[in-house]
């Protein structure tokens, strides 16, 4: 091989390509885009991946009705009264302490605790939720039940009356 053929084949700067510049410009009179038709015309622009050719498109057969709080709603996950006995005697049981024994997903949010199986241990128990059975079990166990409490709701903006005007 020699040193002149070293690049021959590859183009080390390509020109941008010049529409609209003369039929001996290679892109010249109608610069690509054909004779006449829908999308020879300047501002027509070739269908997107939605368009299905004129039938009816999905998005817009799917009913779409009423409003859904679930982008509002916190993950919540479900522990059995059961589970809890791996903890240790008088142990704190609250959502960190769940997520380390990987009896719950790191996105929980918090924690519904339902009276399935037994608990032979004390254990404060800290979570959102207590079914009435989970409830009764772990203090027939000895041990003690936090409920945290939900967020406060928000306060709405009244306006507040003017106060009276002082008699002259």
């Amino acid at each position: 091989m020699d040193l002149n053929a070293v690049h021959s084949g590859v183009a080390k700067r390509k020109l941008k390509r010049r529409v609209g510049r003369g039929i001996g410009s290679g892109q010249g009179k109608t610069c690509g885009l054909g004779q006449k038709g829908q999308y020879a015309s300047a501002g027509a622009r070739l269908p997107s991946g939605l368009f299905e050719g004129g039938q009816m498109p999905l998005y817009r057969r799917l009913p779409k009705r009423g409003f859904n709080n679930a982008r509002f709603q916190k993950n919540h996950s479900v522990v059995n009264v059961g589970d809890l006995d791996v903890f240790d005697a008088n142990a704190t049981v609250d959502l960190d302490a769940l997520k380390a024994k990987k009896l719950v997903p790191s996105s929980t949010e918090g924690v519904r605790v339902l009276g399935d199986g037994d608990l032979a241990k004390k254990l404060t128990v800290k979570g959102d939720h207590f079914s009435k059975s989970a409830k009764e079990k772990i203090e027939k166990a000895g041990g003690k039940v936090d409920l945290i409490p939900p967020p406060k709701k928000p306060v709405r903006n009244k306006m507040t009356p003017r106060p009276p005007k002082a008699a002259k």
